[in-house]
C-alpha cells in the first residue's frame, strides 16, 4: 500500500484507543477538565453504566463562543504554551486530545458560558463532525454530554462489561478524583438515582468526613494523620493503623501535585515503612498527598496520565519512607511515651530474660494469680465464709465505695490480675485494658535488639567458599555503580566478568542465608527504586526470631510489679500497639461498653 496521510476522524479514533478505554475513562477526562477550569461543584449523571449517557456539568470558568469548535480539535489546549510549561505541568490535563478523541467515538454535545458571555453557547459533534455554535440557556460553567459511546466502533463496544461493572469503575475513579480535591463538591447519579453526594470542604481544611465517606468509617477511625516537609518534598494524608490491614492493595491512594497516580517508587516506600508491623501477605491502607516541584516530575510518562516519573526517585523514596516510619513508630499506648507521667512508686524492672520472670514472690494483699488468688474456689462452707470475710475487708478498706480511677493514670493504667498465664488485666482512666504479655514482650525485645544492632558497626564475615552468580550485563553494571551502598549494608560483591559476580562477604547475622537469592533480590530492588533494604530486612527477621524465642512465654506467672513494669515498657516502646507479626498487643473495654454488657443505666 502507498503511504497516505490518515484522515482526521481516523486519527482521533486511534487516539481514543489510548485515552478512552471505557466509560470511566470519559468521566475521568471530563471531570479533570472541570477541575482545571476551577469548578467548585461538579455534577455527574450516568445512564446505562455510561454506555448510553455521561453528563458532566460544572461551575468553572467556561469556554468562550469563539473557542468551542477549537476545544474539539486535536492538540488544542489552554494549559500549556511553551516547552517550559510542559516541563512543569501543574494542570491535570494538557495534551488537548481528550475532547476530540471522545467526540470521535460518541455523540457529544458541548454547552458552555464564560463570565464575559451574556448567554451560553452549544456545539454538537457526531463521529467527529461538528455543527455550528448556537445559543443555549446555561449558567456560568460547562456541560458535556456524551451519548452512545462507541456507537461507530462496535468492536470496542463489545468489549464493555455489564452495566453494573462499568458503573463500578466510574464510581471508583470519581472517588479518587474527589479525594484529590476536597474543596470541590461532587454529586453522582446513575439512572437518575443519587449514588454519591460529597459536599465541599473549606479551603485549606482537612477532610476527615470525605475520607470516611469514601474509604469507610472504620478507616477514618483507625488511621493516623501524617504531615511532614523535608528537602522540598511535602507529604500529608492518612495512613491506616497496622491492625487495619487489607488482603488486597485496594485502599491505597497516591496523589502527586493533586494528580491521582500509581507509582512503584511510592508504593515500595509505603510497603517498606510497614514492613515491621504487618502480617506477611497483608497490605496497608492509606490516602497520601505528595507535593513536589513540578519541574522534578514528568507527568507525560503515560498516555492516560496514570503514572509519573521522578527526576530523583531515590530522594523521594527516602523522604516518604522515613516520614511514614516515624509516624508508625508512635503506634504505642498514649502515642508519646516520653510525655507519659506515671504516678505512685516506681515499678520493678521487667527483665528481658524470661527465666527471671515470676521469680519474685507476690505481695500478700495484691496476689491475684491462678495459684495465689484470694478467692480460690474451695468446696464446702469454708469457701463462703472466706469469700464474705474478704468482701468485708475490702468494704472496710474503701469505706464501702469503689474508688474512682486516678486522673493521672498512665495510658495502660495499673495491673490488676493475670488470666490463664497469658493475658494481663489492667485498669486505666477509661476502663479495662487487656494485654497479650507474650506479644507485648516480643515487640519490646525486638525494638531493643534493633537499636543495639543499629548502634554497632555491621560485622561482616568472609565466605569460606565464594559464591559465583551469573547475571545480565545491565545487572553487573548496576552492581558496579552501587558498590558503596553494598559495602554499607555488609555485602562484599565483586564483578568477575561481563555477566558474572562473586559474593565474598555477608553480614554475620546472615551467615546461613542463601547468598545468591539475596544478591538477586538486592539487584531487583536497585533496578526498581534505586535502593534496597533486603539485607536490613533479613537481619531484622533474624532479630525478630530472637525476640520471639526469648520473650516471656504463656503460663508464666508474673507478680503485679512485673506486670506494671511490662505495661510501662510498652508505653515507652515504639510500635508497641502490635507485635512483630502484626497482631495487636492490647485492647481495651470502656466503662460504657462494660455498662452495656450488664444493662446498667436502663
Amino acid at each position: 500500500m502507498p503511504i497516505l496521510k490518515l484522515p482526521n476522524h481516523l486519527i482521533n479514533q486511534i487516539a481514543a484507543g489510548e485515552v478512552v478505554e471505557r466509560p470511566a475513562s470519559v468521566v475521568k477526562e471530563l471531570v479533570e477538565n472541570s477541575l482545571d477550569a476551577g469548578a467548585h461543584s461538579i455534577q455527574i449523571d450516568v445512564m446505562g453504566g455510561g454506555g448510553k449517557l455521561i453528563r458532566v456539568r460544572d461551575d468553572g470558568a467556561g469556554i468562550d463562543r469563539q473557542e468551542l469548535a477549537l476545544a474539539l480539535s486535536r492538540h488544542a489546549t489552554s494549559k500549556i504554551v511553551s516547552l517550559e510549561d510542559l516541563e512543569a505541568v501543574v494542570s491535570l490535563g494538557f495534551r488537548g486530545e481528550a475532547l476530540p478523541s471522545i467526540a470521535s467515538v460518541s455523540r457529544m454535545t458541548l454547552t458552555s458560558r464564560s463570565a464575559d458571555d451574556d448567554t451560553g453557547w452549544q456545539i454538537e459533534a457526531a463521529g467527529g463532525v461538528l455543527t455550528e455554535a448556537r445559543p443555549a440557556a446555561h449558567a456560568r460553567g460547562t456541560t458535556v454530554e456524551v451519548a452512545d459511546l462507541f456507537y461507530n466502533t462496535p468492536a470496542r463496544r463489545r468489549f464493555l462489561r455489564t452495566e453494573r461493572t462499568e458503573f463500578m469503575h466510574i464510581e471508583r475513579w470519581l472517588k479518587r478524583l474527589a479525594l484529590s480535591r476536597p474543596a470541590t463538591a461532587f454529586t453522582l447519579t446513575h439512572n437518575r438515582r443519587p449514588v454519591l453526594q460529597l459536599p465541599a470542604v473549606a479551603e485549606g481544611g482537612q477532610s476527615p468526613a470525605r475520607i470516611a465517606k469514601i474509604c469507610g468509617e472504620t478507616f477514618a477511625e483507625q488511621s493516623l494523620f501524617v504531615e511532614r516537609e523535608a528537602e522540598g518534598i511535602a507529604l500529608s494524608g492518612w495512613i491506616g493503623l497496622p491492625t487495619f490491614n487489607r488482603s488486597q492493595p485496594d485502599l491505597q491512594f497516591w496523589f502527586v501535585n493533586g494528580r491521582s497516580i500509581g507509582d512503584r517508587t511510592l508504593a515500595h516506600a509505603a510497603r517498606h515503612a510497614y514492613r515491621d508491623v504487618l502480617f506477611h501477605g497483608r497490605h496497608p491502607a492509606y490516602v497520601l498527598y505528595l507535593t513536589v516541584d513540578p519541574s522534578t516530575v514528568d507527568a507525560n510518562a503515560h498516555p492516560a496520565k496514570l503514572e509519573v516519573r521522578f527526576r530523583d526517585g531515590r530522594r523521594v523514596h527516602g523522604v516518604v519512607s522515613q516520614a511514614l516510619e516515624q509516624a508508625l513508630s508512635q503506634t504505642r499506648p498514649g502515642g508519646n511515651a516520653a510525655a507519659t507521667t506515671v504516678s505512685g512508686p516506681a515499678p520493678a524492672r521487667f527483665e528481658q530474660a524470661p527465666m527471671a520472670l515470676g521469680s519474685g514472690s507476690p505481695g500478700p494483699s495484691r496476689s491475684y494469680g491462678p495459684s495465689g488468688s484470694s478467692f480460690a474456689a474451695r468446696p464446702g462452707s469454708a469457701a463462703v465464709r472466706d469469700g464474705l470475710a474478704a468482701y468485708r475487708v475490702m468494704a472496710d478498706t474503701v469505706g464501702g465505695q469503689v474508688s474512682e480511677p486516678q486522673a493521672d493514670l498512665p495510658p495502660l493504667g495499673h495491673a490488676l490480675a493475670q488470666i490463664a498465664g497469658t493475658y494481663i488485666l489492667a485498669e486505666n482512666r477509661d476502663g479495662l485494658v487487656i494485654v497479650d504479655m507474650h506479644a507485648a514482650h516480643e515487640r519490646i525485645l525486638y525494638e531493643k535488639l534493633k537499636h543495639s544492632f543499629a548502634d554497632k558497626d555491621l560485622v561482616r564475615q568472609p565466605l569460606l567458599v565464594p559464591v559465583t552468580v551469573a547475571v545480565s550485563e545491565s545487572e553487573a553494571n548496576l552492581l558496579e555503580q552501587s558498590q558503596a551502598m553494598l559495602q554499607s549494608i555488609g555485602l562484599g560483591v565483586d564483578r568477575a566478568g561481563p555477566t558474572s559476580l562473586v559474593i565474598r562477604e555477608l553480614p554475620v547475622l546472615l551467615r546461613g542465608a542463601d547468598a545468591e537469592t539475596l544478591i538477586r533480590d538486592v539487584l531487583a530492588d536497585l533496578a526498581e527504586s534505586g535502593e534496597s533494604a533486603r539485607v536490613e530486612d533479613a537481619c531484622h527477621d533474624f532479630l525478630a526470631t530472637m525476640a520471639c524465642h526469648h520473650s516471656v512465654r504463656a503460663n508464666r506467672i508474673l507478680n503485679l510489679e512485673e506486670m506494671d513494669a511490662l505495661l510501662r515498657e510498652m508505653e515507652r516502646t515504639e510500635r508497641a500497639d502490635q507485635c512483630n507479626h502484626g497482631r495487636p498487643t492490647w485492647t481495651s473495654v470502656s466503662m460504657a461498653e462494660l455498662d452495656k454488657l450488664f444493662l446498667r443505666g436502663r
